[in-house]
């Protein structure tokens, strides 16, 4: 139970400073979060607010972790998707991307596979 509720708190810690740059400072955001790939656009304020949807989560997941464990699957999927379809093309063809955030998504989809609580979600009966 402790490494799931360990990574609500990284959620809650980082998830919750880049949501809150991008959705009220999206300027400082997209120089400093998104290392000056993107320019300045409403899309940045966007993904504040998933992730700050993903912190508000995370807080609920700190008390009821299994309840909350989903946010954790869709984390996976929409950074791995990410890091496919934006970070690795970017890195093949030489083009800009945001280095450090494409490592942290690396490390959280290594990472969080052995975290979430497969056999939970499928068990059978009881």
């Amino acid at each position: 139970m402790l490494p799931i509720k360990i990574v609500y708190l990284a959620n809650i810690v980082v998830a919750g400073y880049i949501g809150m740059s991008s959705l009220f400072q999206p300027k400082t955001s997209a120089m400093t979060v998104f290392s000056n790939a993107y320019g300045e656009t409403e899309i940045i304020r966007l993904v504040g607010c998933l992730w700050l949807g993903i912190v508000l989560l995370s807080l609920l997941g700190l008390w009821k972790p299994m309840t909350f464990a989903p946010v954790l699957l869709l984390q996976v999927f929409y950074k791995g998707t990410w890091l496919l379809a934006v970070a690795l093309p970017a890195i093949l063809n030489e083009t800009p991307y945001p280095k450090g955030l494409a490592g942290f998504f690396l490390v959280w989809c290594l990472l969080l596979p052995f975290i979430i609580p497969w056999t939970t979600w499928f068990e059978s009966g009881s």
